[in-house]
């Protein structure tokens, strides 16, 4: 069997908060609430299990997803129904703006607890030009 990505753990200020805000921008549902953790479950099997952890505690990560033009664009309108502020660029550089790299479109945004949270329609090195 070949190696593959089952579930990670994504550290929270407030599991539930964390988990409501990635699924209505992502238009996802809670999967399962066991123990400490919130999971949700991508389309490809693989679950964020959201787990509250001390403010203080958590390392700031980034999460990149791969969806199709057309979740791109309901993602892309609750982000922007939200007022959540986004960029085409990993730095910040580019507010209110997304890219079109490899051809497709991409943007980044935050959730709750600071994580990054980027949305793509091409995978990187896919073809296209780079913006």
């Amino acid at each position: 069997m070949p190696v593959q990505l089952n579930h990670t753990i994504v550290h929270a200020r407030d599991k539930r908060e964390s988990a409501e805000f990635f699924t209505h921008i992502m238009g996802l549902e809670i999967s399962a609430e066991w123990g400490p953790f919130i999971a949700v479950e991508l389309s490809n099997g693989v679950t964020l299990d959201f787990a509250t952890i001390p403010a203080e505690s958590i390392a700031v990560q980034h999460y990149a997803f791969l969806v199709t033009e057309e979740e791109f664009d309901g993602i892309f309108q609750r982000v922007q129904d939200a007022g959540i502020t986004y960029y085409a660029d990993p730095h910040g550089k580019q507010p209110g703006e997304i890219n079109r790299n490899d051809g497709g479109r991409g943007m980044y945004f935050m959730d709750p607890s600071g994580h990054g949270l980027e949305a793509i329609t091409r995978p990187y090195g896919s073809g296209g030009e780079q913006q």
